[in-house]
């Protein structure tokens, strides 16, 4: 029998050391790039659980000896976390906390439920020898045995169940594994599981009584404790999964928040620049054909001899004249407008970029707004730049493009912005969007996330590729008239 739980035990800590890898794995870069690291974390768990569970001092509810298994399991969790994982940041802490939460939960609900009716079944054989079914010790001996073997595979297979659900239900409900906590929102989301704790141990102090020299379970003298303290348990494991759900909402809020407000100030911007770029153009458009004229009359008539200066000048005027060109027409004032804002202010850092968008033809009854559509090509332009200037900061030599084309496809409409890059496409473990190395890494992915949102407000879709060293930013959307 003592062979049989201690068999019981090992497949149970082995199991637990699954859990483990599969918990800190979802949250944690593993330090060893091979398949594994998973099945050393649970051996090496097994055996560091085994060496405690042997080497226990006795004394189960003295205080003492839980606070030191407490502390000694809190230990084992935190080496196994920064020897295999790079563990270094605020969310191991939680990892930490909240598996020994999980798990001293598991194990104290499968103890009162299971080990309540399990007590009872000294009181079974009993009646079973004084009614005659069991006849002999032999026959008394292997029924004890099958029935205390039962209760140990129904408490064990409780552990595993509630632990291992419960893990899963929060790798599925923190989504955002790489959002960098702060110590107070650590603090938010690590009271639920350090209280939870406590109260285990608490449990562990005053679960076993001493009458007689005989120890006692808690609830055999007080039976409403089997409803109790299952409940107090469960309510506590709630406490966890919906502790970690409203902080992954909270995230998801903040992060709205900031796409609304980064948002607001580029359509705020973009009308400024667009009245401004108009008013210009408007200006630009009507002197252009004029100036350009007097200067065909003036070059015409400074053909002769000792001119040179003159021409040079010229020259460099009608240059100017250039710079002032509306070098996009896509049909579309509001796109037109933002293009050659945009490649005038490029040219500044980028002085042989190359950007086009002769592909780029849209009707003047696009039923889209135009704001919306500055946010989708003002973001997308703006990436692509920063990609560009990326590029030939360390290849000077480089070609710098932008190509920008549409699609009409009955009423869908899709834009594409390719651009050359240096082809690094960073992107952090489960991130959505590549990542940025700019100063500014926490809204790092606004600008795609404000595009994908634009698009989803007219049904819309977008998606990016890579091919060679060619970022491609793909967006569809319905052009069709709003609804209500």
């Amino acid at each position: 029998m003592f062979k049989a739980a201690d068999a019981f035990y090992v497949a149970l800590a082995l199991f637990q050391g699954y859990c483990l890898q599969y918990f800190f794995g979802s949250f944690l870069e593993s330090r060893m790039k091979t398949r594994w690291n998973g099945l050393y974390v649970a051996g090496l768990y097994m055996a560091l659980r085994l060496a405690v569970m042997w080497h226990s001092p006795p004394g189960y509810e003295d205080y003492r000896v839980a606070a030191g298994t407490l502390a000694v399991s809190l230990s084992i969790l935190s080496v196994l976390a920064v020897c295999f994982y790079k563990a270094f940041c605020t969310v191991t802490v939680f990892l930490v906390v909240s598996f020994q939460a999980v798990i001293n939960i598991s194990s104290y609900v499968a103890v009162v439920l299971v080990g309540k009716p399990g007590s009872k079944l000294s009181d079974v054989w009993n009646w079973c020898v004084r009614e005659g079914i069991i006849t002999s010790e032999k026959s008394l001996m292997i029924a004890v045995w099958i029935g205390t073997v039962s209760v140990l595979v129904l408490q064990y297979l409780m552990i595993a169940l509630v632990l291992y659900f419960s893990l899963k239900k929060i790798v599925q409900n923190f989504q955002e594994k790489n959002y960098a906590i702060n110590r107070t929102e650590l603090l938010f989301i690590l009271t639920p599981s350090a209280v939870s704790m406590m109260i285990c141990m608490l449990l562990r102090i005053i679960m076993i009584t001493v009458e007689n020299g005989i120890p006692k379970m808690l609830y055999e003298r007080y039976p409403s404790l089997v409803v109790v303290i299952p409940a107090i348990l469960l309510l506590s494991l709630l406490s966890i999964l919906y502790g970690v759900k409203l902080f992954q909402d909270m995230i998801c809020r903040n992060r709205e928040k900031s796409c609304r407000i980064v948002l607001e100030n580029q359509i705020n911007g973009l009308q400024e620049h667009i009245e401004e770029m108009e008013r210009i153009y408007s200006g630009i458009r009507g002197m252009k054909h004029d100036m350009k004229n007097t200067l065909a009359v003036i070059r015409r008539l400074s053909t002769g001899e000792g001119n040179g200066e003159l021409q040079e000048y010229l020259a460099e005027l009608n240059k100017g004249l250039e710079k002032l060109e509306v070098r996009f027409r896509t049909g579309n004032m509001v796109v037109d407008t933002l293009l050659n804002m945009k490649y005038h202010e490029a040219v500044r850092d980028v002085p042989d970029l190359r950007m086009d968008a002769d592909k780029m033809l849209l009707s003047r009854e696009i039923e889209m707004h135009s704001y919306d559509m500055g946010v989708i090509l003002g973001n997308a332009v703006d990436n692509a730049i920063e990609a560009c200037r990326k590029l030939k900061a360390k290849e000077p030599e480089a070609d710098a493009f932008i190509r920008i084309s549409s699609l009409q496809k009955g009423n869908l409409l899709i834009l594409k912005v390719e651009n050359s890059f240096d082809g690094q496409l960073v992107r952090g473990r489960q991130e959505e969007f590549p990542v940025t190395d700019k100063a500014d890494r926490e809204n790092h992915g606004l600008g795609l996330v404000n595009i994908r949102s634009t698009a989803e407000k007219y049904q819309g879709t977008m998606d990016y590729k890579v091919k060679d060293r060619v970022f491609i930013l793909s967006v569809m959307i319905k052009n069709e008239k709003e609804e209500g």
